[in-house]
């Protein structure tokens, strides 16, 4: 199991299921040091008119489209996803339309039924050791004046 996976838990919106998950074994205190915790904040969305107009690795996308059962569906990607799998745009929104449900054949005639929204993301990440860093610093500067023990759920 890798630390990635284990960290893409704690993102889940139920805190029972990211801590309590079957499929994982819990994180141990020494994997902390080696923790690293990444936001994206999603800005600039663009409405197209082409499923193909955007750029890999420049643009996330978000798919909207009807299913073979006639229900609307939705699926996105953050920017760097395409890249790193060395997808190039079909194979990312055949992929996407997988990953929402869609479970027909994909045609190019189903693909230009897709609305698709194109977004920008600037990704700020933080290692463990930086968030230590800070936390202590920023105790100190709150005139607390003595170091806090780094905090983990384990104790």
């Amino acid at each position: 199991m890798g630390l990635a996976s284990k960290h893409n838990l704690l993102n889940e919106k139920n805190d029972n299921s990211a801590l309590k998950d079957s499929r994982f074994p819990p994180m141990t205190r020494d994997e902390l040091p080696r923790l690293f915790c990444s936001v994206s904040l999603l800005t600039n969305f663009e409405d197209v008119c082409d499923y193909l107009d955007w750029e890999v690795g420049v643009h996330g996308i978000r798919i909207e489209f009807i299913n073979e059962k006639g229900s609307k569906r939705t699926a996105t990607y953050l920017p760097e996803v395409a890249k790193e799998q060395g997808w190039d745009h079909i194979q990312t929104i055949d992929s996407l339309l997988r990953k929402g449900g869609y479970k027909a054949p994909i045609t190019n005639e189903f693909r230009k039924t897709i609305k698709l929204t194109r977004y920008r993301s600037e990704k700020m990440t933080l290692s463990y050791a930086e968030y230590l860093a800070h936390r202590q610093h920023h105790h100190f500067q709150n005139g607390i004046g003595h170091p806090l023990p780094p905090y983990n759920h384990y104790s």
